[in-house]
């Protein structure tokens, strides 16, 4: 079951002074923890490092996310060390939406291991609003955009949820390239393997599945109520959509930067007959990148219809969360009353983080629990897709 976000203007959803510049003489390391890793980064220091860890697999299996406490802990306590940053620096860790997914299917559960990975790692690990994530996506698409974005919004499809989000509001769900694929597979291939082979659809699969992403979209419009223009910044839509659809219309005169949604219809309603193999073909895109290719061309179609876009800006660049988290000093604020703040989270839920730490007890201090880490003990993620 898909969960859906309340609306949120943009000032809600940074809670205005949670994603501020912290002080000058503040040291700080972030850990992105994404559906498929962990990416490590420092305010003092350019190095980053990253470890794959597939944190969508179990959940889909209905196993929790028990198995992956060692690896975490692990990674949490060897990356740092990987990229040569201060030990000294205060640490904190941003969960997203396989952790969100996690709270949903058991609270008492999440908390569990995030109690565990904490007592492991000395590194408390939050889980992150969709919203406040979508905030970290737009001010890092600004700074590395500058004048060339020139929408009012930006699109960050990830593999386990999507944001769009703007100076002013945001837009966020549960419905990223791997959680949709599956989603149609559930509902048109229920019989199939996970991830399945969605082709060939006919015309009557096809139309079930815009509808059903008409329905899983339909908060959208509410959330976004003012003019949107959208820059589409992640590979699923620079790399794949695109490329498919100027290969199918190879008589259309394309845009590099600008994806016409007229034009996107129209290679969906070509692409969808074809087998896995055709598509392969016809699009020159490889497996498995070709396997999602027509979810997400949908995706994209149906996130243009809701926001009554007719064309979509192009940008791809790579954005990651760290600088997002390095600079939210609330997030910060909750690494230090930890406990407090799973108490919190397990009643609350995400929205725990909006919350003010400084009603609980004092600050706690994390020990610092350096660990080789072992390549044994990570469990591979699903092949990445683009």
């Amino acid at each position: 079951m898909l969960r859906r976000l309340r609306p949120c203007l943009w000032a809600c959803s940074l809670g205005l002074a949670a994603i501020t510049a912290h002080a000058t003489e503040d040291c700080r390391i972030a850990f992105d923890v994404g559906s498929s890793g962990i990416r490590v980064g420092a305010s003092n220091s350019t190095p980053t490092a990253h470890v794959d860890i597939d944190y969508l697999s179990p959940l889909w299996a209905g196993r929790g996310l028990q198995e992956i406490i060692a690896p975490t802990a692990i990674a949490l306590r060897q990356l740092p060390l990987q990229a040569q940053l201060d030990p000294a620096c205060q640490r904190m860790a941003g969960g997203f939406s396989a952790w969100r997914l996690a709270w949903s299917q058991s609270a008492a559960q999440t908390v569990s291991v995030l109690k565990q990975i904490y007592a492991d790692s000395g590194v408390a690990l939050l889980v992150i609003p969709q919203t406040v994530e979508g905030g970290y996506g737009y001010t890092a698409a600004r700074q590395k955009l500058g004048a060339r974005l020139q929408t009012s919004h930006i699109l960050d499809i990830g593999g386990g949820s999507f944001q769009i989000a703007g100076e002013r509001s945001a837009y966020g769900q549960a419905l990223g390239q791997k959680f949709w694929h599956r989603v149609l597979c559930q509902q048109l291939r229920p019989t199939a393997p996970l991830p399945c082979t969605l082709q060939p659809l006919n015309a009557a699969e096809l139309a079930q599945a815009r509808q059903l992403l008409q329905e899983q979209l339909r908060d959208l419009p509410a959330a976004l109520p003012e003019p949107v223009s959208i820059t589409a910044i992640s590979r699923p839509v620079t790399q794949g959509v695109q490329a498919a659809v100027q290969r199918l219309l190879p008589t259309t005169q394309h845009n590099p930067i600008l994806l016409q949604r007229a034009d996107l219809a129209t290679a969906i309603d070509r692409l969808a007959p074809a087998s896995l193999d055709a598509t392969i073909q016809q699009t020159g895109i490889a497996a498995p990148y070709a396997n999602y290719l027509l979810s997400d061309m949908l995706l994209t179609e149906g996130l243009l219809q809701a926001t009554a876009g007719q064309q979509l800006h192009l940008q791809e660049i790579k954005v990651a969360n760290v600088p997002g988290l390095l600079a939210d000093t609330q997030a910060f604020g909750w690494a230090a009353r930890y406990p407090c703040y799973l108490q919190r989270l397990e009643q609350q839920g995400p929205a725990a983080y909006f919350s003010d730490p400084q009603t609980c007890a004092s600050p706690v201090t994390a020990p610092l629990l350096p660990l080789q880490l072992s390549p044994a003990h990570i469990p591979a993620g699903e092949n990445p897709v683009f």
